[in-house]
Order: C-alpha cells, then structure tokens, then sequence
C-alpha cells in the first residue's frame, strides 16, 4: 500500500502540469502597488459553476484558501482583495490591494472544492521600493519605451553648462550635455532639449530603453557648487506578459501596438527559447518559420504602427511566450519596444479533432469537413487558400452565401449541416496545383478557425464518369456512373452543381457495374436521366457517394445542350461503325462508358430504321422479302424437329447413366428460369448466387452459370464403347452443323436469286 501510495504521488505532479487551467507564473511587484491575476480554466457547463479560489502554498505543501467564488475572504485579505468569475470568457480574475512582502510566496489558482482539483501554481514577488529622498522624482518606463526628464534650474546658471549623468555607486557617469557630449551607450537614444531663455528648465529624451537603463540620474545646470541639481529616479519594467488561451487544433491573434514611432520600421514575431534567444516566427521582411507553414498571417497598419498576427491549427509546441516588436533587421534587439504573450495550448479542446492532412489523386476529389462553434449555427462559412506571400494571405474560394470564385466554378462546393456545428468543403477534378493549405472559417468565434493540407498522391479516380457530353434538344440523355465494390453501402447520387450548392436529383440503380475488372457484385452502376433535355440542363452534373452526413469522393461531367439540324438522319454509317468499334476497343483497354457515344449510337439507330422503312416501301422489296421468309422457314423448322429428337435421345440415355457423369464437367440444357429457381432446392448451397449476374458459389470459387467450358475434367479410361455423355455431345454437334448448313443456303438463295 505505502508502494502503491508513493507511486501515485510521484505521477500527480506529472498530470497536474497538464491540467487545462492556465495564469502567469511569476508576478513581480513592489511594495504598495496592486496586482490582478488572471486565470484560464475551459468553459465547460461544469467548469462555469464550480467553486474557483486562490490559495496559498505552505512549506508542507498544503495550501490555504484565502479567497473564493463562494464569498470567502481571510482576515488578512478582508478590504483589499476579490476574486470575480467571467464565465463567458472562461476566466476568474484575482485582485489584491497594498501589497506587502509578506504576500510574497507560492500561490494555485484553481477550480473545485478543495485543493485536489484543477490549479495552477502562480509565483508571487514583492519587493522593497526604492529609498528616495523628497526631491526624487520617478519614472517608471516600460522596456522599449521612452522617458524624458525635466530638469529646472535658476535664471543665474542659464547660460552655464547644462547634463545629465547616472549614479554609479560613489561616481556619476555623463550621458549627455549641451556641449553634444554623449555617452556611447546612448549614442542615438539620448537628446538634450533646452526650451529657451524664458523656460527655466531643460529635457533629456532617451528612446528605446533598456533595463539596464533604471537607476538614478543626476541632472545639473552649472558645474560649481552654485550650479542647480535635480534627482530622478528611472524604473524600467519588463513587460508582463499578456495570458493567450488557445484550443488544440484552433487559433489564436496576437495583437501587437508598437506606436506611430515605429510604423516604418520592419516588425516581427517571435518565440522565445532556451536563454535570451527569440526565434523568429515571421516578420515584414518575409521571413517565416518552417514549422508555421500554411498556418500563419501578418496584418500591418502602415499608419500608426499596429500589426497583428493569426495562428491556426494550434499544436501542443507552439505553447510558450512570445515577443512582437520592431527592428530595421526584423529580429529582436535590445533597446527595442516589445510587447510579450504566454500562450497555453489547451489539449482538452471542445473543438472536434479531425485530420489536418486530406489526401486526393489527380482527376479525383477530396471532402474537408470543418467546424465551427455549434453555437453560432448562423454564422458565415468560409474556405480560403493560404498564399505563401510576404506576409501570408489567404484567398477566400466559397462561402456559405452562394459565392464561388470563378475559377472554381463546377468543382467546388460548400454544404452546410445545421445542427453538428460542421460544413463540408467538396473540391473535385484535383490538379497538381490545387496541393497546399486551405482554412476553415467564419465569421463568428475565431478560436475555431482550423487548417487543412491538401496532399496529392499516386493513384487513380474510384469513380467513372464520362467525359464532357453534348446533349440534344428534346431528346433523353443518360449519364451513368460507375462505383467500385468498397461503396457498396455507401449512399449513391446524382446532383446538379450551381454556386448554391449541388441540388440532388432522382438517379436509377442500373444494377451491376461491369467497369471493374476484379469486382463482384458490389460495384453499382447508378445513372442519371435527363427527359426531354432544355437549355436549363446544361451545366455541370456530379455523382458521388456519402455516409450518413459524411461526404465522400465526388466525379464532375459537363453536359453541353445543343440543337438537332432538321432534316439530318445525324452521323453517317462509317462514322457510326467507327465509333462503335473505337469504343469496344476502350472498353478492352479502359472499360468506361462515354455517354457522346451513347447520343452518337441512338442517331444511328434511328439513321439505320430510315432506310430500312425506305427500302420496304418498295414493292419488289416486299416479294422479294416474303419468298426468302417462305424458303427459311421450311428448312428451319425441320432443322428444330431433328433437334429436337436428338436432345431426347440424349436425355433419355443420361437418366440412364447419370451415376456415372461428373457434376463438373456436365453441360447443362436447363433454361435461365430454372437457374434463377436454383436456390429453392438448395439455400445453404446457392447462398452467393445473384439473380443480375447468375454467380454462384461452390467449392469456394466464384463461376458463371453460362460458362461453356469444364474448369475440371475426370479422366477416364479408354473404353470401345462411347459414354451417353459423347453421344449427346455427338448430336449436339450435329444439331449445330445443320442449322449452320441450312443457314448458309437460305442466305445464299436469295442472293442468287
């Protein structure tokens, strides 16, 4: 148990450090000044409600309530702190008044009845102020900044040397004087002002200061003991650092104000590491971090100096603090303003983890599903593509109002889900340009603003459309659309794309595809009729599949609409026969069906009953018709008769000797209908079989039922005497050489004739 115990104890401080609440880490303060303390905690409906406090930690580790959301307050916090709830923003701010350095120390804040709930450990630094005497002014600069001193002096010493020097222990090093003597340290950040004979003071401007610039001054008009003097005192601070919450996955803005100053000077943002280094994330100069790619923007404002910078898709490494400020080089110096975040990525996210990578094929399509907070259901929805430019933009491509760029007019779509908080991007017919990062966004929470990398890889489309047809005014066009046997459960449609949306249109199951070689089946052929086709079906048809309300791979067709020329039987027989024979071709090497060629194929169906209605107008025609009906059918009909006695024959002889055939190498006379009925004599048996394709299962493999060839012979020995099987085999055969003899002379007659 103590073994047990000690283990527990040695994992709690590990998963405290992952706990979602979030504040500052070091607070410094002075003595009598005030500070506020933010925390972060994630706005759940639990988290809104619970208790939340600030404790303080004791040397056994314990840790003592001074104040919490429930009206507690301790003696010794009793009229000079509070804490209040922000439940919206999912904060709880601690203030507390007349700091002394006994509040020095190691303070949690933290969520929960006691102390074993959610916290963070905040440390607490107050320090001594200063001794100053009475004449000390100060001033109090943050880094960066600028600081101008006032030094006043009598009429007697305005003509005598005027300066500025900083105390040093017992020396006072000079800075600046009238005489444009200035100290290398502040060579080009230090000024001395003097207002004229009718002001009695003088000024020091130094700019960019650095903390190694605090400390007292001495300013002096005179250098003899008449001479006037005056102390100030100069506190430069550190910036605090700015809390930034952010959600795996989500975005963040750093919103960076540097002053008018500075807005013609080159900006950055970057992220401190190990030591005093700053890596840079990005900057106006074009720099960018690799580990930011697809997933960052900088936005200027040339006048006064404001810039800010988004971050999406958010990882567990970018936590930490940041710096934003301004060099000519556009990195960090010292001496520069600056301004400094800490950023928390919070790894237990409300918004849904979904892949950041979507992978397509050349010719094929993608569906990127975004979210947004389901609490802003009528919020605008966007997709845009990040532009690798100086600063990063990102180009808006369709939004949820209708708007598609043009140049993605037929492959691109946005369909919305009310309800689930996400929508569903569609971008087909994928080209190698279309590789790169896209963005999800709207225009309500930003948090949620989330990053996609569009990949293309080796392979090819899964679904067979076909390509760009003409359709023919008033007539009926079929498109069909092949799908292999992995979507068989899917959801099958047809839809008509316009800048709304795809609008879903009534298809036909076809049954079985066969564009797929080593398919069962499974593979579906699903078409779309268009009936007496108008100038309002031209446009752009997609089929595609989806599961529940999850979107799958998508194929585009363009439908062209023209008109029929009046009095054309369409395209010649040459034409026709090309075609024809061109497509079967196609269909050895790529087995895909062009729905022109169906057009092209109906025209010359109709060409082809023309003429045929034109020759039997004839009167010769139709004599010459009856006598070759009168000399086919007489032979024909003694043709079957004999046939007909020879498949008794053989049945006969095979009831007789069945015992003795082989299940497999049997030719079957059974008719289609008692092949379809198989399965009411054996279930189990028949269980693979299809009524579309006559498939079968037996012995494990899967054969047609119209297969002519035994996949398996018996050998036997050889006899003298023929088996019944050859003897029906025997007739069979006789049986086809006639009607092939009888066939030839009736189309020999009548060409004779």
């Amino acid at each position: 148990m103590f073994f047990l115990l000690a283990c527990m104890l040695a994992v709690f401080p590990v998963v405290s450090m992952k706990s979602p609440i979030f504040g500052p880490q070091e607070v410094s303060r002075v003595e009598g000044d005030s500070v506020s303390i933010q925390c972060f905690y994630p706005p759940s409906s639990v988290n809104r409600h619970t208790r939340k406090y600030w404790c303080q930690q004791g040397a056994s580790g314990h840790c003592t309530t001074l104040i919490s959301s429930t009206g507690y307050v301790s003696k010794d916090y009793v009229g000079r702190a509070n804490l209040t709830n922000f439940p919206e923003n999912g904060t709880f701010v601690v203030n507390i008044a007349q700091l002394t350095q006994n509040d020095s120390g190691r303070y949690k804040c933290g969520l929960g009845l006691n102390i074993r709930g959610l916290s963070f450990d905040v440390s607490l630094e107050v320090s001594q102020g200063p001794e100053l005497t009475n004449d000390t002014e100060v001033y109090t600069v943050d880094l960066g900044g600028s600081v101008t001193i006032n030094c006043p002096f009598n009429r007697e010493n305005a003509e005598k040397r005027k300066s500025l020097c900083k105390k040093t222990g017992e020396d006072c090093e000079l800075v600046i004087d009238s005489n444009n003597n200035v100290n290398p340290s502040y060579s080009g950040r230090a000024s001395l002002l003097i207002q004229g004979t009718s002001q009695l003071v003088f000024s020091v401007v130094i700019n960019r200061l650095r903390l190694s610039d605090a400390g007292l001054y001495v300013c002096q008009a005179g250098d003899d003991s008449d001479g006037d003097k005056k102390n100030a005192d100069l506190q430069v601070l550190k910036p605090e650092p700015e809390l930034v919450y952010g959600d795996l996955g989500g975005s963040v803005n750093f919103d960076c104000a540097l002053g008018t100053e500075e807005a013609d000077v080159a900006q950055f943002l970057c992220q401190a590491s190990s030591g005093d280094t700053c890596d840079v994330v990005i900057n106006t100069l074009g720099t960018r971090a690799s580990g930011f790619e697809g997933r960052i923007l900088l936005n200027t404002t040339e006048k006064n100096g404001l810039f800010s910078v988004l971050i999406t898709g958010l990882r567990k490494e970018d936590a930490g603090s940041y710096l934003c400020g301004a060099h000519p080089e556009g990195l960090l110096q010292e001496g520069w303003p600056i301004q400094e975040w800490q950023l928390f990525v919070n790894e237990e996210t409300v918004i849904p983890r979904s892949p950041s990578v979507v992978k397509g094929v050349t010719g094929g399509s993608v569906a990127v599903l975004c979210s947004y907070n389901p609490k802003e259901d009528n919020s605008l929805k966007y997709w845009c593509r990040w532009e690798g430019t100086q600063n990063g933009q990102c180009s808006l491509l369709v939004q949820s109002e209708g708007l598609v760029q043009e140049q993605y007019e037929g492959r691109l779509a946005l369909s919305e889900e009310p309800g689930n908080g996400t929508y569903t991007v569609i971008l087909n017919q994928l080209t190698t340009q279309d590789a790169g990062f896209y963005w999800c966004l709207t225009n309500g929470d930003n948090r949620w603003r989330t990053v996609k990398e569009l990949k293309l890889v080796e392979g090819k489309p899964n679904l067979k459309v076909p390509e760009n047809v003409t359709a023919v005014l008033g007539e009926t066009l079929k498109l069909p659309c092949h799908f292999p046997c992995k979507f068989y459960s899917h959801e099958k449609y047809w839809c008509k794309w316009s800048n709304q949306g795809c609008q879903v249109l009534p298809s036909q199951d076809e049954g079985p595809s066969q564009a797929f070689v080593n398919c069962d089946q499974s593979s579906r052929l699903i078409s779309l009729t268009l009936s007496s086709v108008s100038r309002a079906d031209e446009g752009w048809y997609w089929c595609g599949v989806k599961r529940g309300h999850f979107y799958g791979e998508t194929a585009a067709v363009y439908v062209a609409v023209e008109e029929n020329v009046e009095g054309s039987s369409g395209v010649s027989n040459e034409v026709v026969e090309s075609i024809v024979r061109g497509r079967e071709n196609k269909a050895m090497q790529n087995p895909r069906l062009f729905a022109e060629e169906s057009v092209v194929e109906d025209a010359a169906d109709q060409a082809s009953g023309s003429r045929a209605s034109s020759d039997l107008s004839s009167s010769e025609g139709q004599g010459r018709s009856s006598r070759v009906l009168v000399s086919t059918l007489v032979p024909l009909g003694l043709v079957l008769a004999l046939g007909v006695v020879a498949v008794g024959v053989a049945r006969a002889r095979h009831r007789k000797n069945v015992d003795r055939l082989s299940i497999r190498s049997y030719r079957t006379d059974m008719s289609m209908s008692d092949l379809r009925n198989s399965r009411d004599f054996g279930a189990n048996d028949n269980i693979g079989a299809s009524p579309d394709t006559q498939e079968t299962s037996l012995a494990g493999k899967d054969e047609f039922a119209a297969t002519t060839e035994s996949t398996m012979e018996i050998i036997e020995p050889k006899k003298a005497k023929r088996s019944s099987k050859e003897d029906a085999e025997m007739a069979y055969t006789a049986f086809l050489l006639q009607s092939n003899s009888v066939a030839t002379e009736v189309q020999d007659g009548p060409r004779d004739a």
